[in-house]
């Protein structure tokens, strides 16, 4: 597998913060993702029901592929970027940076969550 450099850049912090069950427990970063989409979604004017609706409408299709479903992330992402007017890579760079410097907050914050639930 052939991986980008901020790819590489947040593997690199992941190793360096959390053990290998919580840095490569593929439910724990799902669940992370999905917190921070949503996360984006509301501070997009995102509502509770619009979020809710998405869901049902989802869950009530066929699962889909890994692989495809990152290419559409990533797509939907920029897009989203270009509407809001933020420099997605400047973003990213700047919230690993401030992840660098927080090692300790959030291995604290990660060892108080209730182990095994999708809540942070």
């Amino acid at each position: 597998m052939s991986i980008t450099s901020f790819q590489e850049r947040v593997e690199s912090w992941l190793k360096a913060c959390f053990p290998i069950t919580v840095w490569s427990n593929r439910a724990e970063r799902t669940h992370r993702f999905l917190e921070e989409a949503l996360e984006l979604a509301q501070a997009n004017g995102c509502s509770r029901e619009d979020a809710l609706a998405l869901v049902d409408y989802v869950y009530g299709r066929p699962v889909g592929v890994p692989d495809l479903e990152v290419g559409g992330v990533m797509v939907t992402l920029a897009a989203l970027c270009s509407a809001s007017e933020i420099n997605m890579d400047e973003a990213g760079d700047g919230e690993l940076k401030r992840n660098w410097d927080r090692i300790e907050t959030i291995r604290a914050k990660q060892a108080a969550k209730p182990h095994g639930s999708p809540l942070p």
